[in-house]
């Protein structure tokens, strides 16, 4: 798989920035209250929630810019929950002003950073700089797609599907070990445990079934010691806040 740098997260951060912000621009007054991919959220959920993450990523770089640290979100977990559940009512016009301000803020945030910036430590996860910009990455990317008003997990690149089999290893069962088998890419074994199950399809297909989206391209096959088999349980997606 591709090394990961802070250059390429640079340029990512950047593209899906530009992606989420042109998705908003396009949405109407009525798409607000409608239903995202998101069980349970509207997709005024999901922007207000693309927008707490990355005024929370940007907190996060300020912070430790100065020697400091902060949690991810005012008030953890459920101050996180509460402030998407106030700002998802919002008008289209307020959500598109405040999703910018918050794409503004955190873009500026990680472009001022030098080589050393990037490994400063923050509070997310107890990791540093680097860690939050990929983080970031993977919200941006993934709630685009939520958004269900343009390009769904097809259109995610090789580079982002590769650095979630990475990121989602901490899905896979104890004692399990899944062999993914992109069409015409290498294998990629995840998870350390005696019972193997293989994963076949399109990448993206299965990147968006390890991120717990709908695979959009209709390719995912199971099997495990040649028999077909249905496609096995996920942990929980690990939570970059404390519940």
């Amino acid at each position: 798989m591709t090394a990961i740098t802070p250059e390429t997260v640079l340029t990512e951060l950047h593209k899906a920035a530009d992606a989420v912000a042109s998705q908003a621009a396009k949405l109407t007054a009525d798409d607000v209250p409608a239903s995202s991919k998101l069980p349970g959220w509207t997709r005024g959920h999901v922007l207000a929630h693309i927008t707490g993450i990355s005024n929370a990523m940007a907190r996060q770089l300020e912070f430790a810019a100065r020697g400091a640290s902060v949690e991810l979100y005012d008030g953890g977990y459920e101050g996180r929950t509460k402030a998407i559940g106030m700002a998802a009512g919002h008008s289209i016009d307020e959500h598109r002003a405040d999703l910018d301000a918050a794409l503004e803020r955190a873009l500026r945030a990680f472009d001022a950073l030098d080589a050393a910036g990037w490994q400063v430590p923050i509070a997310y996860r107890g990791g540093v700089v680097f860690d939050g910009g990929r983080a970031l990455w993977r919200e941006l990317v993934i709630h685009a797609s939520d958004l269900g008003t343009g390009p769904g997990p097809e259109a995610w690149s090789r580079l982002f599907c590769e650095h979630l089999f990475d990121f989602l290893t901490a899905r896979v069962p104890e004692g399990q070990k899944f062999v993914l088998q992109p069409l015409g890419l290498p294998p990629v074994a995840i998870g350390a445990g005696g019972r193997s199950t293989v994963i076949s399809g399109m990448v993206t297909d299965i990147a968006a079934w390890l991120a717990g989206r709908e695979p959009s391209l209709g390719s995912l096959r199971a099997s495990a010691a040649a028999d077909g088999v249905d496609l096995p349980e996920l942990l929980p997606w690990p939570s970059g806040v404390p519940h």
